[in-house]
């Protein structure tokens, strides 16, 4: 890496040139920059805004999973039956299903290898357990922290390769003329105020994205304070998105953010409500059931069923998230309360439950006391982690909402994670190999698997120095001059409203544009978005130099909320139906419970699409799609001489 000034718009801009960098300090961010050195690619360097930020690192649930092919026990598993599995998630490509499963072995023992403790049996099985979606027991877990100390040991092994890690830049610019990508352009967090220091370049011939999901977008979240995503960024830059629809939400606590999956629902909290001030308490879902044992089973079911699935609602669990999502809507703030019982703090009457949920908590030797002294019994840890954030359960309540929580789709990639734009990869969230459903913990295999493989195309098929400095000014030139631009008019005066402007929009997305969808709110939500893009120079203001970051972020938070608003609505217009975490009002379906406000009339998806993939692009302000037929699983060659053979001449890494 090489490090010159160079004149851009006007200014004296620090440029760094190399062969790839990696944009993003997560799970998949730093297994991107750690393979491609073990491949032998040394010009190469991490960019981040900020080393501790970001989802791998800050967030998991009650036992975080990762996904992998079964390696213990006597059940019969394969990659073909490993790939299906994730195939038939629906608008799954087959090749990016293959790769996921072929890669899953060599991903996890290497994690071992560098120090994650996956628990193991005495014979040296890494022994494993079934998770959603999973027809296997391929699933294992560290903890409530598998993915914190999965990125720790990465890093870790980046660190001792001395592997350059450039933190306090935040991305704002993928440099790119819509088909392929030659650099980026960074806001430098620690020198806002100074036009001439303002604004760092990097001149490379590849960029790995590892930025996450669009967590910014919403209101209602689980991704972690200081994760927003910059998918907005890889959009203006002309990546296409994929399945962008398909989003997964569930209840979580909102301070901190944490999911409250698992035992937090099978010990069977109250939930209540209370007015803006805290006054009005209320046991809320008393109002809708009218059967004690009725509701405490569905509450129980929560922790199994965790994501909200429309075709769990009509007498299922998903129904408690409707309940709770309406109670916020009418202003007020629910809670888990854990130190009484529901109901007023009567004894349960465990008889009452399903026999699934009375044998579960029989077996657990959990029929006693309060939530709190089951939850203390049956994972204490799930009570630590609350008093380690300040929270304590035995003295307060819970504030929970439903969540954003993960983006199954994102940036259309082919088998390499190459996106549509040459030299620009993405992995991690912000990639869009996942479709409908997928299985509990697939997304922390694929941050291995899309960076390894990102990691192999361009170690073996674009080496080599970037452009020269010349060409590279003259090709960055006018989209510096625009971002500069940006900041001008954002610090031309006046109070400073950008955080006002976001906290508005992302709340509108949390009401319209998440788990519950219409076409008239879709409808004007995107229209306002679009108001808010057109005029955004002229309105949004920094207040402070130091507000620039949010000026940048929310810009493109915007641009992301186009470009999903506009395939929700074109879902729709497709006849598309309700599916997966999605719930799409229509007026010629039907209502689970009839005391449900109308919004709630939906018809469940048939899986006739699920063989198709919605892409959309975004050009000069307006979004356009394309539908096609899924990537199917391939079917090469197995013969070891052909394979062997090819892999001698190639590495069988193709175009």
């Amino acid at each position: 890496m090489t490090e010159s000034t160079l004149t851009l718009a006007g200014r004296q801009i620090k440029v760094y040139s190399l062969n790839t960098v990696v944009v993003g300090t997560g799970a998949a961010g730093y297994n991107a920059a750690d393979r491609l050195w073990g491949f032998g690619q040394r010009d190469i360097a991490i960019v981040t805004e900020h080393i501790n930020a970001g989802t791998s690192r800050n967030t998991g649930s009650d036992k975080q999973t990762y996904y992998k092919l079964t390696l213990s026990g006597g059940d019969p598993d394969s990659v073909r039956e490993m790939a299906q599995t994730l195939f038939e998630g629906q608008c799954v490509d087959g090749d990016n299903a293959l790769c996921e499963a072929a890669l899953s072995a060599q991903g996890f023992l290497r994690l071992v290898e560098l120090g994650v403790p996956f628990p193991r049996n005495a014979y040296g099985e890494y022994i494993g357990y079934k998770t959603d979606h999973d027809p296997r027991r391929r699933a294992t877990s560290v903890g409530p922290y598998t993915s914190k100390m999965m990125t720790e040991c990465l890093q870790k092994s980046v660190e001792e390769k001395g592997i350059p890690v450039l933190e306090k830049l935040q991305v704002i610019r993928i440099l790119s003329d819509g088909t392929r990508a030659w650099g980026l352009l960074c806001l430098d967090l620690n020198a806002e105020g100074d036009p001439d220091r303002r604004f760092v370049a990097f001149n490379c011939k590849n960029i790995i994205y590892a930025t996450g999901g669009p967590a910014g977008m919403y209101a209602d979240s689980v991704f972690p304070f200081g994760h927003y995503g910059a998918s907005g960024a890889a959009f203006e830059a002309g990546a296409r998105g994929q399945s962008l629809t398909e989003w997964q939400y569930g209840l979580a606590s909102v301070k901190p953010r944490w999911n409250v999956s698992g035992t937090y629902m099978q010990v069977l909290p109250r939930f209540v409500s209370t007015d803006a001030q805290g006054g009005d308490e209320r046991e809320f879902l008393m109002d809708f059931f009218t059967d004690k044992g009725d509701m405490l089973t569905k509450v129980f079911l929560k922790g199994y069923q965790w994501p909200f699935d429309v075709r769990k609602v009509a007498g299922g669990s998903s129904i408690v998230d409707i309940l709770v999502y309406l109670e916020t809507c009418k202003g007020r703030k629910v809670y888990l309360d854990f130190r009484q019982n529901p109901c007023g703090g009567e004894d349960i009457d465990y008889s009452t439950l399903s026999d699934e949920a009375r044998e579960y908590l029989e077996k657990a030797g959990a029929c006693f006391g309060t939530p709190l002294e089951r939850l203390l019994h049956m994972n204490k840890p799930a009570v630590d982690f609350y008093l380690d954030k300040g929270v304590d359960l035995s003295k307060e309540p819970l504030e929970i909402a439903l969540c954003a929580q993960h983006n199954n789709g994102g940036l259309a990639v082919n088998k390499w994670w190459q996106t549509n734009v040459e030299g620009l990869f993405a992995c991690g969230e912000v990639s869009g190999s996942h479709g409908v459903y997928r299985p509990g913990g697939s997304a922390l295999n694929e941050t291995q698997v899309g960076s390894t493989r990102a990691a192999q195309y361009i170690a073996a098929r674009r080496t080599g120095a970037p452009m020269g400095e010349a060409e590279f000014a003259k090709a960055s030139e006018a989209q510096v001059e625009q971002c500069a631009a940006l900041a001008d008019a954002a610090l031309q005066g006046g109070e400073g409203n950008v955080q006002a402007i976001w906290n508005e929009a992302a709340a509108h997305m949390s009401r319209s544009g998440a788990s519950m969808r219409s076409r008239e709110g879709l409808e004007e939500l995107l229209r306002e978005v679009e108001g808010r893009l057109a005029s955004f120079s002229g309105t949004v203001r920094a207040g402070t130099a130091t507000d620039l970051r949010k000026v940048y972020r929310l810009r493109d938070v915007l641009l992301s909320q186009q470009v999903y608003l506009s395939a929700m609505l074109d879902y729709i217009a497709q006849g598309g139906k309700s599916r997966g975490s999605a719930l799409y009002t229509d007026p010629s379906g039907s209502k689970p419970y009839e005391s449900l406000p109308d919004l709630f009339t939906f018809t469940v998806d048939d899986g006739s699409r699920a063989d198709l993939v919605q892409e959309v692009a975004w050009k000069d302000g307006q979004c356009s799609f394309h539908w096609r037929k899924v990537r199917p699983i391939p079917e090469d060659d197995d013969f070891f001489e052909n394979v062997w053979r090819s892999y001698r001449e190639n590495g069988n890494i193709d175009d």
